[in-house]
């Protein structure tokens, strides 16, 4: 039986090989997730870029297991905001907010 590569796993093998793009990726990311608001692609997408960085790495600098970090960005995770800001620092982002440009009127 012939097993097909994920486009998780592609995405993983992509930034392992370019992480000088990974800043842009998250940046865009999160803007996507501004507009749609659609949780499971977000903590897909991180859960890639964790992967590169190293789950076991950023699971010690959060202070949660392996297994805890790897629920709290899967597709059905609900993880809290704290811990989605100790994630993201743990890989060297910070959550910072972005003024709108909405024009009453």
């Amino acid at each position: 039986m012939r097993k097909y590569r994920t486009l998780d796993e592609y995405t993983e093998e992509y930034f392992t090989k370019h992480p000088e793009e990974i800043d842009d990726f998250l940046t865009e990311s999160f803007a996507e997730y501004a507009k749609d608001g659609d949780n499971a692609a977000l903590l897909s997408q991180l859960r890639v870029i964790a992967r590169v960085k190293g789950v076991s790495l950023i699971a010690d600098k959060v202070g949660i297991t392996r297994q805890g970090l790897q629920k709290a960005l899967s597709s059905k995770g609900n993880p809290r905001f704290d811990n989605i800001n100790s994630i993201m620092q743990a890989m060297g982002y910070n959550l910072m907010p972005q003024k709108l440009n909405i024009h009453a009127g």
